[in-house]
């Protein structure tokens, strides 16, 4: 027991501990241990060497697909460092050769013409139109807007350039089966800008032969110009801000009726600034840039007006007008100031510019404003004349055309009808340019001549078959309109019902020369006939100078020259360049024959062929004329304050159906005069009065009959003649 207690008490020792530490180092060893470093260098090489080999050729394949990737990318960022680097070269460039924006805001060629009426209103502008200079502060905060909503609504945002914008305008072309670049831009406002300057190139007459071949070179739309556009675009970013670029912008933009900038415009189609055009007149004008010749509402105010309801609604949507505000606009749309609605006197405007100083009308580099004699009140009264007698009186279809000068006694112009469109600018002008047999129309310078001489309208003449040997033509036996003789008549009878034998006979006895010469000094500077033929108006001759020749008669007997420029000044100026290249000129016939003569055409008016012309209370003298087969018809007469020419007739010559001088064309004239009249009625012609009879009968009319200055007819003849007079 002891023994068994003992044992029990003591410690183990360290030999036993040593040996039980070892027994479960056995234990522990028993289980599965990794391989030697030996062992797995083996294994490796059995169980990997195979997954390897693939992972290389995976890796080589991987590398040889992303090769291309890598080449093109390589390629890709250093191409696009090269072209960084020569856009920043660009816009550097065309940077430094920006002028100040001042220098940029009028690029026209030429300067303009505003033509004024004798009052100082104004009817007509010519060439590019300028009216001044409007900034992006100064406009009217309306077309701003206007202008900003309808052409860049992201303007004050973006950096020059608009990527949507410009992928929105290629996918609107391709869906409209167009070429990416055709139709919409997609442009922002500095892109157009930048084209309206022309990328800086300036207009060289000695590179282009004309502004508009210039222009067209601006326009054109390429890749390589659309790149230059816009780096070009950045480079005006860079230097000027966007109020200078919108500016400038505002200034150059083009917008239908020779109206460059949109001051010119306001002034052209309302007739006031820029600075005052409200949102209506603000958005008709926007609407212009998209087409501004098309949409010009001087020409399409329909189209104008629906396009300014889409601009508004766009102003709308930008918040730049209220919802009532847009209503309100649509619901009253602009509409073109009274002088450009008239458009009166484009006829007139046409000749003042073709005959007035070349280098200040046609080939103007300034802005010249030109007083006229129009009398825009006159000139209306003769459109709505024309107007209402070929709505009434002349078949629909019908191409007849006609032409019609008012003039004061002097010369000057009052209107002008050069065909039966009287809105038009740059068309044929019948009254200046068209060359007519004048028919009986001439007779009365027949007349004159033989009043010079001391014939009175009382003496006599026998109407009677003739027949003259024409050389060359064999013999020629003129016969009155009726076919009909009248026997004895006097001057005066003869002339008031335009029988063709006394005139001829007159011309014969006191010679086809003074005839001509009398003629020619009157202002008709054609070619006359040289037969007998001339008492019969066989000659040419244009309206105005017809006209101007009667307004002779009128006067007292004084040439004039036709004319309707009264003076020419440059814009700014006060004091005029130059002034009136017409009027009166050389007496032709003593002032007692001029009387005598109208006493002779107020009868024409009274009894005669020209009744249609009558006006209660009004004396009128005037002469009808009617060429062969009535392809020319013609009516001239005049009061005490206006001479009126009209005439009528087919561009081809055609015949007219049913038309004398004194029918259709008196008609025109007698309603114009009414109109005129109607303002102010005029006094009595001067012409002969008073109790005067026949006092002899002269048939055959003698040769060597005293003229009032005591010569005989031949005296005065050889002295025209030999010049000896």
């Amino acid at each position: 027991m002891h023994v068994n207690l003992s044992h029990r008490g003591q410690k183990p020792n360290s030999h036993m501990t040593e040996k039980k530490t070892r027994s479960r180092q056995r234990l522990t060893a028993d289980r599965k241990t990794p391989p030697s470093p030996t062992q797995r260098r083996g294994k490796a090489v059995s169980q990997k060497q195979t997954p390897k080999i693939f992972g290389r050729l995976r890796k080589a394949l991987w590398q040889a697909l992303l090769l291309p990737f890598r080449m093109v990318w390589a390629i890709f960022w250093r191409l696009g460092l090269v072209i960084c680097l020569l856009v920043g070269l660009g816009i550097t460039y065309f940077a430094s050769n920006l002028p100040e924006p001042n220098a940029l805001i009028d690029g026209r060629a030429k300067g303009s013409v505003t033509l004024m009426d004798r009052n100082g209103d104004v009817f007509a502008w010519r060439g590019d139109q300028f009216g001044g200079i409007v900034t992006a502060q100064t406009v009217s905060p309306f077309l701003k807007n206007a202008v900003v909503a309808t052409e860049d609504r992201r303007f004050y945002s973006h950096f020059g350039l608009s990527p949507r914008g410009v992928a929105s305008a290629v996918r609107i072309n391709l869906r409209a089966g167009r070429g990416p670049l055709s139709g919409n831009g997609g442009s922002t406002i500095t892109q157009q800008t930048a084209k309206l300057i022309c990328l800086g190139v300036n207009y060289d007459p000695k590179v282009w032969k004309s502004e508009r071949a210039y222009e067209r070179e601006c326009r054109r739309t390429t890749l390589w110009r659309k790149i230059k556009e816009a780096i070009f675009a950045l480079a005006m970013e860079a230097k000027f801000s966007k109020d200078e670029i919108l500016t400038i912008y505002l200034n150059r933009a083009f917008l239908g009726a020779g109206a460059r900038g949109f001051e010119a415009a306001a002034q052209r189609y309302f007739g006031k600034s820029a600075t005052q055009v409200n949102a209506t007149e603000a958005a008709m004008m926007a609407g212009l840039l998209k087409a501004p010749s098309r949409l010009a509402p001087t020409d399409n105010l329909t189209g104008a007006q629906a396009r300014a309801e889409i601009v508004i609604g766009l102003m709308e949507q930008e918040s730049y007008l209220s919802k009532a505000e847009a209503e309100f606009a649509i619901k009253k749309p602009a509409t073109l100031s009274a002088a450009a609605t008239a458009r009166a006197g484009g006829y007139f405007a046409d000749w003042v510019m073709a005959s007035g100083p070349q280098f200040f009308t046609r080939n103007t580099t300034e802005d010249v404003l030109i007083n006229t004699t129009l009398d825009q009140k006159i000139q209306t009264a003769a459109e709505q004349a024309v107007r209402s007698i070929f709505d009434t009186k002349i078949d629909e279809g019908s191409k007849a055309q006609v032409a019609v000068v008012v003039m004061s006694a002097d010369g000057a112009v009052r209107a002008m009808i050069g065909g039966r469109d009287t809105r038009t600018t740059g068309a044929f002008n019948r009254a200046t340019q068209a060359k007519r047999q004048t028919g009986s129309a001439f007779k009365p310078f027949v007349y004159a001549t033989a009043l010079e001489l001391g014939y009175t309208p009382f003496d006599i003449v026998r109407d009677e078959p003739v027949t003259y040997d024409i050389a060359g033509s064999g013999a020629w036996s003129p016969t009155n309109y009726n076919k009909e003789f009248a026997g004895d008549v006097t001057f005066t009878q003869a002339l008031a019902e335009s029988l063709n034998i006394p005139a001829i006979k007159i011309s014969e006895h006191v010679g086809r020369d003074l005839v001509r010469q009398i003629a020619t000094d009157f202002g008709i500077t054609n070619k006359l006939a040289a037969g007998p033929a001339l008492a019969l108006g066989a000659s040419e001759s244009t309206l105005i100078e017809m006209t101007g020749a009667y307004a002779g008669i009128l006067n007292g007997g004084s040439s004039v020259l036709p004319y309707g420029l009264n003076s020419i000044r440059l814009l700014g100026d006060a004091e005029p360049l130059a002034g009136r290249a017409g009027g009166i000129g050389e007496r032709v016939i003593d002032e007692k024959a001029a009387q005598a003569l109208t006493y002779m055409m107020y009868e024409v008016v009274q009894s005669g062929t020209g009744q249609r012309a009558k006006i209660d209370g009004i004396e009128i003298a005037g002469k009808t004329g009617t060429t062969q087969a009535a392809r020319d018809a013609w009516f001239i007469g005049f009061t005490s304050e206006f001479v009126v020419g009209v005439w009528m007739g087919y561009d081809d010559n055609t015949p007219l159906k049913g038309v004398t001088g004194g029918g259709i064309p008196t008609d025109i004239w007698r309603e114009t005069m009414i109109s005129i009249t109607s303002q102010s009625v005029p006094g009595p012609l001067p012409m002969l009065r008073g109790s005067a009879r026949i006092s002899q009968k002269v048939e055959p009319i003698d040769h060597t009959k005293k003229s009032k200055s005591g010569r005989t007819i031949f005296d005065t003849l050889f002295g025209i003649l030999t010049g000896n007079n």
